[in-house]
């Protein structure tokens, strides 16, 4: 059944989109502590997802009280991992994730313990309930669509930035799809395999998403988040590999855009590009070649199950046996699906197929890499290689953020059934339904404060912050942490929370 909140999200989601330019906001300095706030937590939940849930039966959870105001502190070295901070910048999470050792982190068995049995039960109806709420607000957007050909050819140049609202609009909104294609990958939607399969294989399908390929690369982004060997997708570059393995030296580039335009222009250069990159350019990029995914697989393709180089690691490729096969079927529903692209730009041009349906689909594939990266990367949030790493630790190395504070109304936050704001809980069992987070959620923050990543950020600004921050990390103790010596620390920092 069709949400009524759908519409005030279509227009929301408008707003939102059409002011670019918050992705780059001055840069402003604040003095930021280093004492660990245990107590920090997210602000109220999305009471537009509230106000679902109760219709699918799922408690409704208390909202969380705003994080106490901390006193400012200088800067000092960390408690707990005592390492040189000298060219560390910090996020709105002040450095905690530097203050953590291995040893503070808990066993999986332990971790589950504390999260309620229920949020491990995916209910078929309340999927289907959500799914039906992303299917209606991307046929309305569509229909919209078509309905405005007979008014604006966008073959005529002057449409383009009617149909680049659109895209923005009609992305924004499926992305929802894409979502619930995702816990259809991780066994979050039903109990039904066969039902979960469908669903799951049609919607990567219609994203030109190899089905089988992601759900087994996506597992692997789980097992071995934020490893520096094995992470599947953004894993940065180490300042200390050898020359001829890297793409372009990140640090040289940056350092060499600043030089050349002045410290502040230079950098605002550099994440422009980055900004780029990531979000039109790196998706596609990863399932062409894995770009961003670890090097001990060597290069990957998720339409071609072998490696495409040498892998340092074999026995740890990408796709190993049976899913070689798997493979293959995932490329017949996007071959199809590529097909019907191809023929409808050869039969209506190719300008009518990009405004509703090639536009959209880059707009989806920015908020899937805006959410990936954002979700594990910051100035001050580490990574490890393997000695260092476990399942635990790389999943609480996860970051929530405020996406229910993208618009007024947290209408984003609720098409993309609450992604962001509830991603730690996702990363340390995926097989938790988007509908039962919040509360497994809940449960980690009370119990484990003092290892819970939750940054207050606005999203614009921490993603401008990224860009400009998160070139190339290097080695300090047990962690690979960015560098951004050659950076002042005012340029990277804003003192904007919600």
């Amino acid at each position: 059944m069709f949400h009524p909140k759908s519409i005030t999200a279509f227009l929301a989601t408008a707003a939102v989109c059409n002011h670019a330019s918050a992705f780059a906001p001055a840069a402003k300095s604040m003095r930021l502590t280093t004492k660990v706030n245990a107590a920090t937590a997210p602000p109220a939940g999305n009471p537009l997802a509230d106000f679902f849930s109760n219709f699918g039966g799922s408690p409704t959870p208390e909202s969380q009280p705003e994080p106490p105001q901390q006193p400012e502190e200088p800067k000092e070295r960390l408690p707990g991992a005592m390492i040189d901070l000298d060219g560390i910048a910090f996020s709105g999470l002040k450095g905690k994730a530097l203050s953590l050792t291995k040893e503070d982190f808990p066993d999986s068995g332990t971790v589950r313990k504390i999260i309620p049995a229920d949020c491990f039960n995916p209910d078929t109806a309340t999927s289907l309930g959500y799914l039906s709420v992303s299917l209606v607000g991307t046929a309305l957007c569509t229909a919209f669509g078509v309905s405005a050909l007979e008014y604006l050819n966008p073959a005529n140049i002057l449409t383009l930035p009617f149909w680049t609202a659109y895209s923005a609009v009609t992305g924004t909104v499926a992305m929802g799809l894409w979502v619930l294609a995702h816990e259809c990958g991780h066994g979050a939607f039903s109990k039904d395999k066969k039902l979960q399969d469908t669903v799951g294989y049609l919607l990567h399908s219609l994203f030109l998403v190899p089905y089988y390929s992601w759900q087994r690369s996506h597992a692997v982004h789980h097992r071995y988040t934020n490893h520096m060997g094995l992470g599947e997708t953004h894993v940065p570059e180490d300042e200390n590999m050898p020359k001829e393995e890297k793409l372009y030296d990140a640090l040289e580039v940056r350092k060499g855009l600043m030089d050349k335009y002045g410290e502040e222009d230079g950098l605002k250069a550099w994440a422009s590009i980055q900004s780029v990159l990531h979000l039109i350019i790196g998706w596609p990029a990863y399932l062409l070649i894995g770009a961003t995914g670890g090097p001990d697989r060597g290069m990957t393709n998720h339409y071609y199950p072998n490696p495409l180089t040498e892998p340092k690691l074999p026995k740890k490729e990408l796709f190993p046996g049976n899913w070689k096969e798997k493979v293959y079927q995932s490329d017949i529903g996007v071959a199809a699906v590529a097909t019907a692209a191809i023929t409808w730009a050869i039969c209506h041009g190719p300008a009518e197929m990009m405004a509703l349906y090639g536009g959209p689909l880059i707009v989806v594939n920015a908020w899937l890499v805006l959410y990936t990266w954002l979700q594990h990367t910051d100035v001050d949030v580490p990574h490890f290689e393997d000695a260092d790493h476990n399942f635990v630790r790389g999943a609480f190395h996860t970051i929530d953020r405020p996406y229910n504070k993208l618009d007024p109304w947290g209408a984003i936050d609720f098409l993309h059934h609450q992604i962001g704001t509830t991603h730690v809980a996702h990363h340390f069992d995926s097989t938790i339904p988007h509908y039962k987070a919040q509360a497994a959620t809940d449960a980690i923050i009370e119990n484990f404060p003092e290892i819970y990543l939750y940054d207050p950020t606005p999203i614009p600004e921490a993603l401008w912050r990224v860009c400009k921050g998160c070139a190339a990390v290097e080695k300090r103790g047990d962690y690979y942490i960015w560098d951004n010596k050659d950076v002042r620390e005012e340029l990277l920092t804003v003192d904007k929370t919600v």
